[in-house]
């Protein structure tokens, strides 16, 4: 049976007011992006990085989906049980527009875990005071549900399953620099890489300029903007 795996990144909420995860000089939201984003600025500070995820999480709260998250959202309902969609996005933009069965790889920003029993409960959009308890266990060893680098990420396990059991490989809004979307390619015979500024940063020093080499078709467009042509693929392959 053909199935879709779609793995998508920062560029796909871009177009919703959502700063994408790493500029070229290392930061994010003017933060350095191992001081927020890694174990090692965790042990160092963990009140900035509170208040940092605090931030992205009340910025969250006004921010719309866009054309194709409503698009993606569609294809889960249209291809139900043979479409896998994987994000490293931590928002929930997709959900507001109507996905259901999301992957979040690398957590959710409207949920806190707790470190005792390592679940996960909703908090929202509201601002982690440093008082809440988990009402699982009890305890009160709580932080944000956001895999830091230095940290597993358990949801990769979910890469490989969907290599093994997918046709096409569409990839959005992601640079390969987290996850190297050139050798997942390369396990498939059909692939589509949408990108809008690969063609615009090609440099023989840096290897991810050159991964769109490995993919069948290539769409060098916003997410929103290349929906149609991306459609078109997805049909041809799913119907052929």
């Amino acid at each position: 049976m053909k199935r879709i795996m779609i793995l998508s990144g920062a560029g796909l909420s871009a177009e919703s007011g959502i700063r994408t995860f790493r500029d070229h000089d290392g930061l994010w939201e003017n933060h350095d992006v191992m001081k927020v984003c890694s174990t090692k600025g965790w042990i160092e500070d963990c009140q900035l990085v509170t208040s940092f995820y605090n931030d992205r999480r009340r910025e969250l709260e006004s921010k719309e989906p866009n054309r194709a998250h409503k698009v993606l959202a569609q294809l889960e309902h249209d291809y139900r049980g043979r479409f896998i969609h994987l994000t490293q996005n931590i928002d929930n933009l997709m959900e507001k527009a109507g996905a259901k069965d999301l992957i979040h790889l690398h957590g959710t920003l409207t949920d806190l875990r707790c470190e005792a029993c390592t679940e996960t409960f909703p908090v929202g959009y509201t601002p982690q005071e440093g008082n809440e308890q988990c009402p699982h266990c009890g305890n009160k060893r709580v932080r944000h549900n956001v895999v830091m680098f230095g940290e597993a990420a358990p949801e990769y396990s979910h890469l490989q399953e969907a290599i093994r059991h997918c046709t096409l490989f569409i990839a959005i809004g992601t640079s390969g620099a987290v996850i190297d979307i050139a050798s997942i390619a390369k396990e498939f015979k059909h692939s589509v890489l949408i990108d809008p500024k690969r063609q615009q940063t090609v440099s023989k020093f840096d290897p991810h300029s050159y991964i769109d080499e490995y993919f069948e078709h290539f769409i060098q467009k916003k997410s929103g903007d290349a929906m149609d042509e991306m459609m078109a693929i997805i049909k041809d392959h799913m119907d052929n």
